[in-house]
């Protein structure tokens, strides 16, 4: 697959399901809830979990690599997790990459050992949503009863469901999490082939074998999705129209949009936009108020993403040039 197309193709799925997802969509109410329908309180609260949601990302990622004989700077372990957030925005998963360069750049971290801390990473990361996805269905068992009930849904929905444009746009998602996996494999394969680093990057996946502290480990994982949570959540009483949902409904549309993101579009857009709206709609918002939601939650965590990206390439050239310039005086 081309460079050409690998930017494309994320931005062409992620613009289409907006374009759906927002048609006949009035955005002028947009720029009058922006003018006072909007507690910048609550979205300033929010926005400060998820940066401190990359710092523990940052400082885990750090115990991982230790028993690997690899010991980079914790502020150059968040910078470089600043940087990939943002990296993903322009093609999905290689801030995955870049990460791993920027420590290697830095800090002399071997890259494939890196690349494999990473890999385990997203497994966590996987097995985190799952558990989350799991309890959440379990709490929510009779809301999603009475939900198919209320709604209708009976034998003859699975033939209705081939004639509905949210069932190819789902399917479209799938599609796309596929080539993107299939492309992962085959070029990491390459690469891994080409450059004997196959066993290196092994060695990245297991090193939570040899944690020097576990607990800590656990810790900084948990801590990490409760700011995503808090992150997410909290935005809820930025809005009259989303205020009294509660915890719940949070704890729902947290796990609906987590798995949208999935889809390799920027941020999830397109996807994310059209899992919360649905799901919030279910929650007796409306379809107006929640693309409102959506777009103006979904824009504000970008931009803080594109600003740590920015703060990010600044400061590991400026910092490392400072630390250098003390070690030579010394």
């Amino acid at each position: 697959m081309s460079r050409a197309a690998q930017l494309a193709l994320p931005l062409l799925l992620g613009a289409a399901i907006l374009l759906w997802t927002y048609h006949g969509f009035d955005f002028g109410h947009v720029w009058s809830v922006l003018g006072g329908g909007i507690d910048g309180r609550w979205m300033a609260l929010s926005l400060l979990f998820g940066v401190l949601a990359h710092l523990l990302r940052g400082w885990r990622w750090v115990l991982a690599l230790r028993p690997l004989g690899e010991c980079p700077r914790r502020a150059n372990s968040v910078y470089a997790i600043f940087v990939s957030y943002a990296a993903n925005l322009v093609l999905p998963r290689v801030g995955e990459v870049s990460r791993c360069g920027i420590l290697a750049k830095y800090d002399g971290v071997s890259f494939a050992r890196s690349l494999g801390t990473v890999v385990t990473e997203r497994l966590i990361d996987s097995l985190c949503v799952a558990l989350i996805t799991l309890a959440t269905l379990l709490l929510q068992t009779s809301a999603f009863a009475d939900f198919f009930r209320l709604t209708g849904t009976d034998g003859a929905f699975f033939l209705r469901l081939f004639a509905s444009t949210n069932f190819y746009i789902t399917l479209a998602c799938l599609l796309a999490v596929l080539v993107l996996l299939c492309w992962l494999v085959a070029n990491l394969t390459v690469f891994a082939r080409l450059r004997g680093l196959l066993g290196k990057i092994w060695q990245g996946c297991l090193s939570l074998r040899q944690l020097d502290s576990p607990v800590l480990y656990l810790f900084y994982t948990a801590g990490i999705w409760m700011c995503y949570f808090l992150h997410f959540y909290l935005t809820f009483y930025c809005f009259g129209f989303t205020a009294g949902l509660g915890w719940m409904a949070g704890l729902v549309l947290f796990v609906v949009g987590s798995i949208a993101v999935i889809v390799p579009t920027p941020n999830g857009a397109g996807p994310w936009h059209f899992a919360v709206i649905t799901m919030m709609m279910m929650y007796g918002v409306s379809k107006d108020d929640a693309g409102i939601f959506a777009l103006l939650v979904h824009g504000i965590q970008t931009f803080l993403l594109i600003l740590l990206g920015i703060y990010g390439l600044v400061a590991l050239p400026l910092t490392n040039k400072t630390i250098n310039s003390k070690k030579t005086v010394l």
